[in-house]
């Protein structure tokens, strides 16, 4: 069911806010220029779950994450993670449980070699040579980055998306919030960061936040979608649903994902419950009706 919230409504609204393990709660910040990033936000994140942020650029949403792992602070409201109110005495540990992934891979990378620079973020935490040096191999593992040694400088716009990641989760953490993880990359390599992000909570059991105005791919990674739109979130809720509402997706600057489209096209059944959002969803669904629509005929001879 589509939750739909004007940027004035309490956030006491928030369905389940208690079981949240990110709670932003009518969180107002305003850049030193007076201008309002987020208004009145609310928002939160739960146990094992992908939550996408959907909206054109300069919406709110890289203020947003950047306020769930203490980058910045609120002007009014508060944050809260795994019930914890994030202030500067407790932001170093904040950190160390929610990763952020810029959007920009460079700014992230600055080491000799891929291995020292995936090190770095244990080495931070006290961690011995040997430890971090475990880790990092582990967190690379993980992104399957296998070219461990060369310069982070000369690596593919994908490899480096996938070092920034594994470094993040070397240290860890128990969420990771992206920013754009696929926006400038080619639909390969954006498949590998897709798949990835999925694993993170399939096998890892971590909580993802991922910001993006890339409605196919929020179809096929999320499990709960929030628009975002002029430092507000303005609906929220499961993906067959939001990203079905041409004239919400339309006010927010967005367009109905490609598989929406073919489905609306093709005039298929709209009472359903679970409406396609990946292709293997719908191909099923077209193979039905042509079937229905096939009627047999009578041979001349009889």
């Amino acid at each position: 069911m589509v939750s739909k919230m004007a940027s004035e409504a309490s956030c006491v609204r928030c369905p389940d806010a208690e079981n949240a393990i990110v709670h932003v709660d009518c969180v107002t910040h305003r850049y030193p220029d007076g201008t309002e990033g987020i208004h009145n936000m609310c928002f939160r994140v739960y146990p094992r779950e992908i939550v996408a942020l959907c909206g054109p650029n300069g919406a709110g949403k890289s203020t947003l994450i950047e306020h769930i792992n203490g980058l910045m602070m609120p002007d009014v409201g508060r944050v809260k993670v795994f019930n914890e109110d994030i202030d500067k005495s407790n932001v170093s540990s904040i950190r160390k449980m929610v990763g952020l992934v810029f959007q920009n891979a460079d700014s992230q990378l600055f080491s000799p070699t891929v291995l020292d620079d995936v090190m770095f973020g244990p080495l931070n935490l006290g961690m011995s040579p040997e430890a971090a040096r475990e880790r990092a191999e582990w967190a690379l593992d993980v992104v399957g980055m296998k070219e461990v040694h060369k310069i982070p400088h000369y690596l593919s716009g994908g490899q480096k998306r996938l070092v920034a990641i594994a470094g993040v989760l070397a240290m860890q953490p128990r969420i990771l919030v992206a920013d754009e993880p696929t926006g400038d990359l080619d639909p390969s390599n954006a498949k590998r960061i897709e798949d990835l992000l999925k694993s993170l909570r399939d096998l890892h059991g971590m909580s993802v936040v991922v910001a993006m105005h890339d409605v196919d791919m929020a179809a096929r990674l999320a499990d709960r979608i929030c628009i975002v739109k002029n430092g507000s979130i303005i609906a929220e809720g499961r993906p067959e649903d939001i990203l079905y509402d041409e004239a919400l997706l339309k006010s927010a600057g967005l367009q109905l994902p490609m598989i929406a489209q073919l489905f609306n096209e093709l005039d298929l059944d709209h009472s359903m419950d679970k409406r396609p959002l990946t292709l293997d969803e719908l191909v099923p669904m077209v193979k039905a009706k042509a079937v229905v629509r096939k009627k047999p005929g009578k041979s001349k001879t009889e």
